[in-house]
């Protein structure tokens, strides 16, 4: 069990990181991050997924020194991703110049959802 906790942990701690890379990854890669053309400063929404995604981030980081004192944030972190991959997914099928994201941000969303549920700590037997 300890092993899986310590897999936890370095997951928390990389995909915070991720979180926290949102706007560099859509200015190397921007098929596959942003959802706009031009620069990602171009785009306030962007610029505003950017923001909740650093903040996201920052407490993953946190939240991967004790992982089962932040049950909650990683449920949340584990079904909002699937949602918004969900909802991402069927966006770029309607619209050709967003297919990119189906190589980008939607598997990496539905990574950190499956990864953080086989790993999420189970609850103590009392």
């Amino acid at each position: 069990m300890a092993d899986k906790s310590r897999l936890l942990s370095l997951a928390l701690t990389a995909f915070g990181a991720v979180f926290c890379l949102v706007y560099p990854l859509a200015l190397f890669w921007p098929s596959g991050w942003a959802w706009h053309e031009g620069p990602p400063a171009d785009s306030q929404y962007f610029m505003m997924i950017v923001g909740v995604y650093f903040t996201l981030g920052l407490f993953l980081i946190r939240a991967a020194r004790n992982p089962a004192a932040h049950v909650s944030l990683l449920w949340f972190t584990a079904i909002s991703s699937a949602v918004h991959a969900a909802i991402m997914a069927v966006q770029s099928f309607g619209h050709p110049m967003h297919q990119g994201h189906l190589l980008g941000d939607v598997p990496a969303l539905l990574l950190v959802t499956v990864v953080l549920i086989w790993l999420m700590p189970k609850p103590a037997q009392g």
